[in-house]
C-alpha cells in the first residue's frame, strides 16, 4: 500500500507559482514603501524568489520544499511595520488578478490574507513590551 501525496489546496502548477512570485517581486522592487524595505535585506533576488516560491509550493501544493521560519524573519526585521502587511497584500492581490485565473486568485488570495494577518499579528505581539496590554488592532 502506498500513501498518496497530500492534495493541493487548489489547482495550480509550480511554474504558475514561480511566475506569480517573479511578477510580484518585480512590483515590490518598484513600490515606493515596500521596495526600500526589501532592498535593505534582499541582496540576491533570484535566491529570494526561489525561497518564497518554495514557501508557496509548500503552502499550496504541500511539496515540503520550503525550509525556514518566516515568522521569525518578519518579527526580527525592524524595518517591517505592521502597516506594511496591508500594502503587501494589496500588491499581492493585484498580482494574482493579473497573472492567474479568478478561481486561483480567490483561493490563493484568501490563503495569503490568513498568512499575512498571522505575520502582522506576530509582529505586533512580539514587539510590544512584556507588561503592556495586548494591542487588538
Amino acid at each position: 500500500m502506498t500513501l498518496d501525496a497530500p492534495l493541493a489546496r487548489f489547482e495550480i502548477t509550480g511554474a504558475e507559482i514561480d511566475r506569480v512570485v517573479a511578477v510580484f517581486y518585480g512590483a515590490v522592487r518598484r513600490h515606493e514603501v515596500l521596495g526600500p524595505v526589501f532592498a535593505a535585506h534582499v541582496t540576491d533576488w533570484p535566491e529570494h524568489e526561489a525561497k518564497i516560491a518554495a514557501f508557496w509550493r509548500n503552502a499550496i501544493l504541500r511539496e515540503r520544499s520550503y525550509s525556514g521560519n518566516p515568522m521569525r524573519v518578519h518579527v526580527t526585521t525592524r524595518e517591517i511595520e505592521p502597516e506594511h502587511f496591508a500594502l503587501w497584500l494589496g500588491l499581492f492581490h493585484a498580482t494574482l488578478t493579473r497573472t492567474v485565473s479568478p478561481e486561483q486568485a480567490q483561493a490563493w488570495g484568501a490563503l495569503a490574507d490568513r498568512i499575512g494577518e498571522g505575520f502582522r499579528a506576530g509582529v505586533v505581539s512580539m514587539r510590544q513590551p512584556k507588561d503592556a496590554p495586548p494591542r487588538l488592532f
